[in-house]
């Protein structure tokens, strides 16, 4: 399959095809650790925000080259998580940002330091559930995250909502 077959069958997914791909590859069919993923990103991040997966874990191919989900060896593929909402940005520091504000860098192994400590523990919690698949963490305001996403046409898949404490 070339690149533009591949965007045709990813942009027609469904949110339960999507979850059901993510269950599948990173988490090796385990529904339960997937719903822990979920869990602990929902007790973990702040209020207002939304996190969602992105990636080849929900499409089962990289949306740069279609390389599959894996494709360079077992636990190569990571997994992509954005936070959404203005409380998730205040996490990084400004050397953190591709956008001020706006928009990060993913936090991954060996660049911690561009984010507080809490997302560093995060990724190490949310990494040892997936069986030790390496997660990144980035932020995004909601517009930004919505006109990009649109923009790029990238499917992704909401994990989990936290709403604003009141």
């Amino acid at each position: 399959m070339d690149i533009e077959e591949l965007k045709e069958i990813e942009a027609n997914l469904t949110e339960d095809e999507k979850r059901e791909n993510a269950i599948r590859l990173a988490f090796n069919g385990d529904r339960e650790r997937f719903n822990d993923f979920c869990n602990v990103l929902l007790e973990e991040m702040p209020p207002n925000t939304t996190a969602v997966l992105g990636g080849s874990s929900v499409t089962g191919y990289r949306f740069k080259d279609g390389t599959p989900f894996d494709g360079e060896g077992p636990m190569t593929s990571d997994l992509d998580i954005t936070l959404v909402g203005p409380e998730a940005i205040e996490y990084f520091s400004l050397e953190g940002f591709w956008i001020p504000g706006i928009h990060t860098h993913p936090v991954k192994e060996g660049d911690d330091d561009i984010a507080g400590p809490k997302l560093k523990k995060l990724r190490h919690r949310l990494s040892a559930i997936a069986g030790g698949r390496p997660v990144t963490i980035q932020a995004s305001q909601n517009f930004y995250f919505e006109m990009r996403e649109g923009w790029l046409g990238q499917p992704y898949l909401t994990l989990v909502e936290r709403p604003a404490e009141e």
